[in-house]
């Protein structure tokens, strides 16, 4: 992933910018820009009146697992388990008043460490006891 540029780069084709060495254009090529970035790190430093990079926000909403909800779905877990996802789903509902979707809930889970256990009673991966081609069309006669 790229990195931003350093805020030392940004205060220092600036400064030169505002001492006169020259124009956008030349001072990008000089400092290896392209010239529509030092053109935007201009505007930039018009709107806000500083030279550094505004601080980045984060987009989106604020997460609803916030620590207090985090320990009652910790200790919910704790005392019991074996818990499917729709009872967990349930109990955020009831108790925390988070309604979630249970793929969310899933991804919340996997952050917290838990795992699927696996289900003893359901088939198994693969077919057991096949042998040559018995049991198949035109196998064996």
């Amino acid at each position: 992933m790229a990195q931003p540029y350093s805020d030392d780069l940004h205060s220092k084709l600036l400064e030169a910018y505002e001492a006169g060495a020259g124009g956008l254009k030349e001072l990008a090529a000089q400092f290896r820009l392209s010239w529509g970035y030092s053109k935007k790190i201009r505007a930039q430093q018009l709107r806000t009146e500083r030279k550094e990079r505004p601080q980045q926000l984060r987009h989106g909403p604020a997460s609803r697992l916030t620590p207090a909800v985090e320990q009652q779905l910790r200790s919910a877990l704790r005392q019991q388990p074996d818990l499917t996802l729709a009872e967990v789903q349930q109990r955020l509902a009831e108790r925390a008043g988070i309604n979630l979707s249970r793929s969310r809930l899933w991804v919340w889970l996997q952050r917290l460490g838990w795992r699927h256990k696996k289900n003893r009673s359901g088939r198994k991966n693969r077919i057991a006891g096949r042998t040559s081609g018995a049991g198949r069309p035109g196998g064996n006669r």
